[in-house]
């Protein structure tokens, strides 16, 4: 089966619902569904309605992150704040850290909030949007279940630990370069097992050293049980700069632990000593920096928007028909879908069951026709 293209008010009406369905708050629900529609409209499909089941429903259903969640400030200053979220909604937590990071931008400059106790939290880059749209400078970055292994190493040890800033511009789209510190990340792998596509050469690494091909879902399943791990930005070894993926990937561990008292490395990965399935304790941080306390906000738009640019119009690799800046892409794909997300088959499946388990029957999909 094809994938089928689902418009843009039946998914979000339709994921709110199933969200309150499982008992979160309406206020809270419609924010997880903009990060995960918003991660679908930048054509990031890892992390949008292809996470809506198994990543958040589930993990609810199971008693491993709570549908209400409980924003818990547990230390502040007028420019840094440490929060303990307790196992609640991630978006919702991400939401209202970099709300408060730039809110105390706006007031002293430069904001930070760190967060412990968190669960995925979706697209890094909808929160250094945030504070683009706000006129400042953003960061965030978040650490993940261990499947990641350290350069010269074949055990994952820490995640795939996204590395994200944003930058105001004066164009129509703002720089907003969001990528993990892994050459892929687990959700890009488990999109390639719902699709049929064999996993990217050198991304991970196994036992023996060598790097794993072929089946997404074997890769997978490799990883889970502890057999494979995937490769930094650099991959395999130091030839390629290996190590320097490897050491960002460990400040954004530092930032996402150290600072807060939060969980790192083997404690996130989901289990309790016996092998039970507990919350994933993650940690988070958001940085905001307002440009208006420096030069003004009008001119670090101007000045970003002229360095992007100038990386476009400078000259091309033979063949390549145009230079990105990060953001840019994103930008172009959620004009072209105007219309909807196409919805691949599998996750076509799971909405359906969602929809059936929970009793929403005024919702009828296109694929059931």
């Amino acid at each position: 089966m094809a994938k089928v293209v689902l418009d843009w008010k039946t998914l979000h009406d339709f994921t709110k619902d199933a969200f309150m369905g499982v008992g979160v708050p309406e206020e809270d629900a419609e924010i997880v569904v903009d990060v995960l529609l918003e991660s679908d409209r930048r054509g990031i499909e890892s992390h949008g309605c292809n996470r809506f089941k198994p990543v958040y429903i589930d993990r609810i259903n199971a008693g491993i992150q709570q549908p209400v969640t409980n924003f818990e400030i547990l230390k502040e200053t007028p420019t840094t704040a440490v929060v303990d979220g307790h196992h609640g909604m991630g978006q919702v937590i991400g939401y209202k850290a970099m709300q408060m990071a730039i809110d105390k931008a706006k007031k002293y400059g430069m904001g930070m909030v760190v967060v412990r106790n968190s669960c995925h939290y979706g697209i890094a880059g909808y929160y250094t949007t945030m504070a683009t749209q706000a006129g400042c400078i953003g960061m965030t970055g978040t650490n993940a279940r261990p499947s990641v292994a350290p350069t010269h190493g074949v055990e994952g040890m820490f995640g795939t630990n996204p590395f994200t800033i944003g930058v105001p511009t004066d164009e129509e789209f703002d720089f907003n370069f969001d990528c993990a510190t892994s050459i892929t990340q687990n959700g890009k792998v488990e999109y390639y097992e719902r699709i049929g596509e064999d996993v990217h050469p050198g991304t991970i690494i196994g036992l023996d050293g060598e790097a794993i091909e072929g089946d997404a879902g074997v890769a997978l399943k490799k990883i889970r049980g502890g057999t494979a791990a995937l490769t930094t930005l650099g991959g395999i070894g130091e030839d390629l700069g290996g190590y320097k993926g490897y050491g960002f990937a460990l400040a954004v561990e530092f930032f996402s632990s150290i600072l807060q008292d939060g969980a790192y490395g083997k404690a996130l990965d989901g289990k309790d000593e016996e092998g039970n399935i507990r919350p994933y304790q993650l940690g988070h941080w958001f940085i905001a920096i307002d440009t208006e306390h420096f030069m003004g906000e009008d001119v670090a738009r101007k000045k970003a928007g002229d360095i992007c640019r100038s990386m476009r119009a400078s000259k091309k690799a033979p063949g390549a028909e145009r230079i990105y800046t990060a953001g840019e892409k994103e930008y172009e794909i959620g004009i072209a879908r105007a219309a909807g997300v196409p919805i691949n088959e599998s996750v076509q499946k799971e909405i359906t069951q969602i929809r059936d388990e929970l009793g929403l029957t005024q919702y009828n999909f296109p694929w059931e026709k």
